[in-house]
Formats: structure tokens, C-alpha cells, sequence
């Protein structure tokens, strides 16, 4: 993929990210807590995706995209290394809130 692409590919992600984290923002002002840690996380996905592909790097797991970008941005100095803690906890919660909304959708299903 030329450059100008790989950029135009993160500039579209990076709105994408933008977008969701406003959409938390809604969605902490209607105290919908659960589903604004789900939008909180897949802004910071899809941020650290942007920042990716502009390496042309890209992967199916969001382990594989956390791994990378912790790796080449974070590791190397590039970005502060308190950004790895803000991917955890943005997991850690957005997980959390998955798992209960999972748990009670199935108590309410027996």
C-alpha cells in the first residue's frame, strides 16, 4: 500500500476513534457506564490501530494489535509507557462490563 493510503487508512481510523470516545461521553451522561467502557475501549483500539498502519501492520486479535503497538510505540520510547496502563484498564473494564452483561442476559434467560 503506497504511503499516502497508509495515511489516509490511520487518519480513518483515528476518526473512528474519535467518534466512539464521544459516544462514551453520551453514554457516561445517560449513566450507561457498561456500554461507555465498550465505546472508551475500541477508541483506544482504534487508535492504536491507526498509529499501526502507518507500519502496515494490522492484525485479526486485539491481542496481536496491543502486543504491536505496546512493542513500537511504547517500548521503544516513542509514546509514555503509562499508555500501556490505559490499554489495560480500558480492557480490564470493557471486559468486566461484557462479562456481567453476559452473566445477568443469562440469569435472565433461566
Amino acid at each position: 500500500m503506497p504511503p499516502e493510503e497508509l495515511i489516509e487508512l490511520s487518519k480513518l481510523r483515528l476518526e473512528n476513534a474519535k467518534k466512539l470516545l464521544v459516544s462514551s461521553k453520551t453514554l457516561i451522561d445517560a449513566k450507561d457506564y457498561k456500554s461507555s467502557a465498550n465505546r472508551s475501549y475500541y477508541a483506544v483500539f482504534n487508535a492504536m490501530r491507526a498509529c499501526l498502519a502507518l507500519l502496515k501492520i494490522d492484525h485479526k486479535r486485539h491481542s496481536g494489535v496491543m502486543s504491536d503497538f505496546r512493542l513500537h510505540y511504547i517500548k521503544n520510547g516513542k509514546l509514555k509507557t503509562e499508555l500501556s496502563d490505559i490499554i489495560t484498564v480500558c480492557l480490564k473494564f470493557a471486559t468486566k462490563a461484557t462479562t456481567t452483561i453476559f452473566m445477568l442476559s443469562l440469569k435472565r434467560m433461566l
